[in-house]
């Protein structure tokens, strides 16, 4: 698929979690064969007026493309502001979060809750579009709650207005991530508008990659916590695809994997803030593990690389 100019290769792209989908995740997801990236959501308000957090949001690389910046606001003036501000960043697209259910996002009328009103949401585009010279993407859900399902009529409002391609997360917000994706309404979308339609939520390996590209037509799935502990899940899904065999990594190199991850989160965040952040990636690494309490345990409570790699070696010759 293309966004815009770009073309989009391969099955799976990383959706943009965030706190978790940071530049160091990106890279580790694109060894493995993630065809798209996204940052970590930036609020439009932040990049206005500043805020050092939000530039740091934005940093992206060579090892991650092709990649776009995802921006959250709630009025067409602000994206129309915000969107130049990117351009020293590099992006090949911008995102505009409709989608995130947290309630410290929608309580300021941003993400999922636009969904209560498609109009605005497509003013919001058409500023998008006129304020940027990148492709712009939509991220939404299916609806605000199950009596407002507005994923087609903002998705084709959008798309109207502009938009180069929509991502729909198949739940609505008041859903947040419970039951099981609605891929009727993603299918919906995808028959309502001519522009590309990316489906996420619940794709978690190969089998449910190709069956969400079979129950929806959708043009690219996005992977999400999926990947969590599980970066290689791009390579299986790609080996699913095509009919070739995967063989799941052992447990030494899942370890491998994760001080790689790890360094490169300390790499780029110094060590004291990377251990922080690494505490929650080496838990989902070694999930499923035997001793998982104990593992837990010992992982929140690391404060230097050098003590994961201890536990690492420890896990491997554990469970070799």
């Amino acid at each position: 698929m293309k966004i815009g100019d770009t073309d989009i290769r391969g099955f799976a792209s990383l959706a943009p979690l965030a706190g978790v989908a940071d530049r160091a995740f990106r890279e580790i997801c694109a060894s493995f064969g993630a065809s798209a990236f996204t940052t970590e959501m930036v609020s439009a308000k932040g990049l206005i007026y500043g805020d050092r957090k939000s530039a740091e949001l934005m940093a992206l690389t060579q090892n991650e493309r092709p990649a776009g910046i995802q921006l959250f606001c709630s009025a067409p003036e602000d994206i129309a502001k915000a969107i130049p501000l990117t351009e020293k960043f590099d992006p090949d697209f911008i995102d505009i979060n409709m989608g995130c259910p947290a309630p410290k996002v929608t309580k300021n009328g941003c993400g999922s809750a636009l969904l209560r009103d498609p109009e605005r949401c497509g003013r919001i585009v058409a500023a998008a579009v006129k304020a940027s010279r990148v492709p712009v993407t939509v991220k939404i859900r299916a609806g605000w709650d199950a009596e407002h399902p507005t994923a087609v009529e903002t998705a084709r409002i959008c798309a109207e207005n502009g938009a180069a391609a929509i991502t729909v997360h198949g739940r609505t917000r008041e859903q947040m991530y419970a039951p099981p994706v609605d891929l009727g309404i993603i299918r919906l979308v995808k028959e309502a508008i001519s522009v590309p339609v990316i489906g996420n939520g619940d794709v978690t390996d190969g089998p449910s990659a190709k069956h969400r590209y079979e129950a929806t037509g959708c043009d690219l799935v996005a992977v999400g916590r999926g990947a969590l502990g599980r970066p290689w899940v791009f390579a299986q899904i790609s080996a699913y695809m095509e009919g070739r065999s995967f063989a799941e990594p052992d447990i030494r190199t899942k370890m491998d994997i994760m001080l790689a991850h790890a360094s490169k989160i300390c790499e780029y965040k110094g060590e004291r803030i990377g251990i922080n952040e690494t505490r929650k990636h080496a838990i989902w690494y070694t999930k499923g593990l035997r001793g998982k309490a104990e593992l837990r345990r010992r992982m929140a409570e690391i404060t230097a690389l050098s003590q994961l790699e201890t536990i690492a070696r420890e896990i491997a010759e554990m469970n070799r």
